[in-house]
């Protein structure tokens, strides 16, 4: 009976001792997967204001980039920088969570669209990126196949870069 006391304490002070062990441990830094803020996610902080277009750049700079990558791309759709810029902002004040890249696409995609699909207009994307929906499933939704989707968004890439890099 009494090596059975003994054993009985030597399990009671290792669970003990495993359970104090655990909980220290759990104090310590996370190092494993998921490590670091998670990307394209606008923050809250109220003293560190950022631009959901531009996360950790501050508003003017961001501004400033965009000014710089519509130059090219504006000729492209007969508008000026300013205008582009304007209805931008304007599209943003509806859809807070537009990024600029995705108001360029759908204005190029709705210019390269338009003659063969009538009713695929820059409206009408913007109004499905309102809702949620990504530029394909859109496109999509206004009767645009789907190879014809991705075809689409490519070109819209390409020119965009293109446009970028000769303003």
């Amino acid at each position: 009976m009494r090596h059975i006391k003994i054993w009985m304490g030597v399990a009671l002070l290792g669970l003990l001792t495993a359970a104090v062990s655990i909980q220290a441990l759990s104090q310590g830094r996370g190092r494993g997967i998921g490590r670091g803020p998670v990307r394209n996610v606008p923050t809250t902080n109220p003293s560190r204001p950022t631009n959901a277009a531009s996360p950790g750049r501050s508003d003017k700079a961001a501004r400033d980039v965009d000014r710089d990558r519509a130059r090219g791309i504006a000729k492209k759709l007969n508008m000026t920088p300013e205008e582009l810029e304007q209805k931008y902002q304007a599209e943003r004040a509806l859809n807070p969570h537009l990024t600029f890249g995705q108001f360029i696409a759908a204005n190029v995609v709705a210019r390269n669209l338009s003659a063969k699909h009538p009713n695929v207009t820059t409206e009408a994307i913007l109004a499905g990126l309102r809702s949620g929906k990504s530029l394909g499933q859109t496109l999509q939704d206004l009767g645009v196949s789907e190879k014809e989707a991705r075809e689409a968004e490519r070109n819209a890439r390409r020119e965009i870069k293109e446009a970028h890099r000769n303003p």
